[in-house]
């Protein structure tokens, strides 16, 4: 078993950022961070802050990711996945393999905001994908 630290963000596939930011901001008073583009995973994303806490959302549109754009053709816009924060990420995927759990990633791999990710097959967890996460340093 692994120990999650708490919820990291929620994924919402779109097929364009800003605009979504600009909706769900307008709806909830979600503030939009800075947008960036993940080079390794040919993707725009932007985070969208609630509150005082760090709370977020994380808007995701394929810039070239072929996985995610067939995920927005076949469903439309919608929840993606859900990101678990972990303390020791290439810990967590040893733990999960040796459980029997289908990952996606074996190791590591850079993702938004510098941060370590992984993901995790859905056929393994009820059908959800999730990401967990390794901060590294403070992103602003």
């Amino acid at each position: 078993m692994i120990h999650v630290k708490r919820i990291d963000h929620v994924a919402i596939a779109v097929s364009g950022t800003d605009e979504a930011a600009r909706r769900l901001g307008e709806l909830f008073g979600l503030r939009a961070g800075a947008k960036e583009r993940v080079a390794e995973q040919n993707t725009d994303v932007l985070f969208l802050h609630a509150g005082q806490d760090d709370t977020t959302l994380e808007l995701i549109c394929p810039d070239g990711n072929q996985g995610l754009q067939r995920f927005l053709d076949k469903r439309g816009p919608g929840l993606h996945h859900v990101c678990f924060e972990v303390d020791d990420l290439p810990a967590a995927l040893a733990s999960l393999k040796a459980a029997g759990v289908d990952l996606v990633d074996e190791t590591p791999r850079r993702g938004a905001r510098g941060h370590l990710v992984a993901f995790l097959h859905p056929r393994s967890t009820g059908g959800v994908l999730y990401e967990l996460c390794q901060r590294q340093g403070e992103y602003p």
